[in-house]
């Protein structure tokens, strides 16, 4: 990199770029942090009728903080999003990161059904149209939105300085919106969770671009952690 510290710039939602500063400070990272939301978690307010479901979906952890608990089994995309529904009082259950291995996860338990995908506006995988097809028949319903936003002027002004940036990207939309709002003059470090969020920065100029080993935020934290300490 340089011998000048990087600056670490988190687009995620406030809630979950606050937690994820946490983590670094954990870590003892002490580089600066500046936190910009490129997208604001807005709640549907849709009813969620739990009537004869035998089991929910959980795809993000907003999901599970749009809605009350209950004690259901809960399928969830990750560890952190199952360790916030079972603080609600669901029995949760992890999958591996994504989509793909959340709907592995709920096909190897074979629940009766029906279940409920409870999710945001834009999720991937179409979990319930695939589940139901193969016969776990799954309702869904959308009890946030998420809205995009442009970077602050703050966040801005780094990105055209000299001095180099460290963005951890976690999903393909926030990539491929952090990439819609550049090029970028700073030099720029990129960590990603999964293949999807580096194939969704298109060809944005990025002096590394380094792959998480887990689709997780601890994982994503280590690998901020070894990029600084590459130096």
């Amino acid at each position: 990199m340089t011998d000048v510290t990087p600056l670490i710039l988190l687009t995620r939602p406030l809630a979950d770029a606050e937690g994820f500063a946490v983590l670094l400070a954990e870590l003892g990272i002490t580089a600066e942090v500046e936190i910009s939301p490129i997208v604001e978690i807005v709640p549907s307010e849709a009813h969620v009728d739990l009537t004869d479901i035998t089991g929910v979906i959980f795809s993000s952890r907003n999901a599970v903080a749009a809605v009350d608990g209950y004690d259901l089994p809960a399928w969830c995309v990750g560890e952190a999003t199952a360790t916030a529904a079972r603080a609600k009082g669901w029995r949760a259950e992890a999958a591996d990161g994504d989509a793909d291995s959340l709907y592995a996860r709920v096909l190897a338990d074979a629940p009766k059904g029906p279940l409920l995908h409870i999710r945001g506006e834009v999720a991937r995988g179409d979990l319930a149209g695939r589940l139901t097809k193969v016969g776990i028949q799954t309702h869904e319903v959308v009890v946030y939105r998420q809205e995009a936003h442009s970077l602050s002027k703050c966040a801005k002004t780094a990105l055209m300085r000299e001095n180099p940036v460290i963005a951890p990207l976690f999903s393909p939309r926030a990539a491929a919106q952090f990439a819609s709002q550049g090029p970028y003059h700073a030099p720029l470090h990129v960590v990603v969770m999964s293949e999807a969020v580096r194939d969704a920065l298109g060809d944005l100029p990025a002096e590394t671009v380094v792959l998480a080993e887990k689709k997780e935020a601890n994982a994503m934290a280590e690998a901020v952690a070894g990029l600084l300490d590459a130096g």
